[in-house]
């Protein structure tokens, strides 16, 4: 496949989710989901993962999947430009765990045709370790156990699939749990982000498939937690330039002493700044989805997209005035949006340091 035309069917893609998310009502999604669901929105998530097919991207072929990194990068950032409440991290996260899982073949097929999955896994910094042990996996006469507590999890409720980390006599291995079996406890959690739900989730001698063997869950997790952060980062630069977008817009409109106040010099700099973060975004994420090396280019573009997006959604807030804090605005969506962010898979600042033991600085 040439270069171009890899390009038009990213374009494609890309107006398909843009047009769809626009259809299925855009920003005010997030203002009218149940507080008593999942935390986001079905028919959202059946138009774009069963219909669009956004749930196959990224898994093998043989599973029904299709695609790669730059077609999650390309959905993730329309997602973040309307705050689609939707599992699509939650979904990814969980199914890039599973691409070097045995037997699991037809979890992974479920996940592609749209079936919700969640990663039990994270501690409370966002990141996996080897020596932080959440759940424990018991091998008996009838097959796997888990014992354990995850503290957060994003995507567990209205999951069909839980992808859990848990020790063995081998060290750590990957299971899979159908969140409908017995001992399993999903506590939703009160979050800032009113778009993207987190529970708590506790196993109690929970039925478990072992997805890997050996003591080797490393080697799917954190290529996984890699391709999850690009993501992330591809939904913060959505998320920046929407914000950019919107700012500018009434920066234009609103007018004091008789101008709009777009013309003034102080926020001609400022939104020159932010063009500045948003675009600087936008390369780091093109670098990610082309590099070699995705443990480095991830954290690249976690570190750099996470501070931008919250920079540019505060000062949106700011020159939006007093509208931009009222509930019926979405300009303070994307600034709760951006600081829940800013404390998935790690944040800002814990990548900086692994970028820096990575190059050894």
């Amino acid at each position: 496949m040439t270069s171009s035309s890899m390009l038009t069917e990213l374009d494609a893609l890309r107006s398909s989710v843009r047009a769809a998310t626009a259809d299925v009502g855009g920003h005010d999604l997030c203002r009218a989901l149940d507080p008593s669901g999942p935390g986001w929105d079905a028919r959202a998530w059946s138009v774009l993962a069963e219909q669009i097919g956004i749930g196959a991207l990224g898994l093998p072929e043989r599973c029904g999947g299709l695609g790669a990194l730059p077609e999650l990068t390309v959905v993730a950032e329309e997602l973040g430009a309307t705050l689609m409440p939707v599992p699509f991290l939650s979904t990814v996260l969980a199914g890039q765990a599973l691409l070097g899982a045995i037997d699991v073949d037809d979890v992974i097929a479920d996940i592609a045709g749209g079936v919700p999955a969640a990663f039990a896994g994270l501690d409370r910094k966002g990141w996996w370790s080897p020596d932080v042990a959440l759940f424990t996996a018991t091998e008996t006469s009838s097959g796997w156990t888990l014992t354990g507590r995850a503290p957060t999890v994003l995507g567990a409720a209205g999951a069909r699939w839980l992808v859990v980390v848990a020790d063995t006599a081998d060290g750590p291995d990957v299971f899979v749990v159908d969140a409908s079996a017995t001992g399993v406890e999903i506590a939703p959690l009160r979050t800032l982000d009113l778009s993207r739900a987190q529970s708590s989730v506790r196993l109690t001698h929970t039925p478990a498939r072992r997805a890997t063997a050996g003591g080797s869950a490393g080697a799917a997790v954190f290529p996984a937690l890699h391709t999850a952060c690009i993501v992330l980062a591809a939904e913060q630069l959505g998320g920046a330039q929407a914000s950019l977008d919107h700012t500018v817009s009434y920066t234009k409109e609103r007018r004091q002493f008789g101008r709009a106040i777009g013309s003034f010099q102080s926020v001609k700099h400022t939104l020159a700044d932010l063009l500045v973060l948003v675009e600087s975004s936008r390369s780091a994420v093109t670098r990610a989805v082309r590099s070699i090396d995705a443990a480095e280019a991830s954290a690249v573009a976690q570190a750099w997209c996470s501070d931008a997006y919250r920079t540019v959604s505060a000062e949106a807030v700011q020159l939006h005035g007093g509208i931009g804090f009222t509930w019926e605005h979405h300009c303070h969506l994307y600034f709760r949006r951006a600081r829940a962010d800013a404390q998935l898979l790690g944040g800002a600042a814990f990548h900086r340091e692994r970028l820096a033991t990575a190059l050894a600085w």
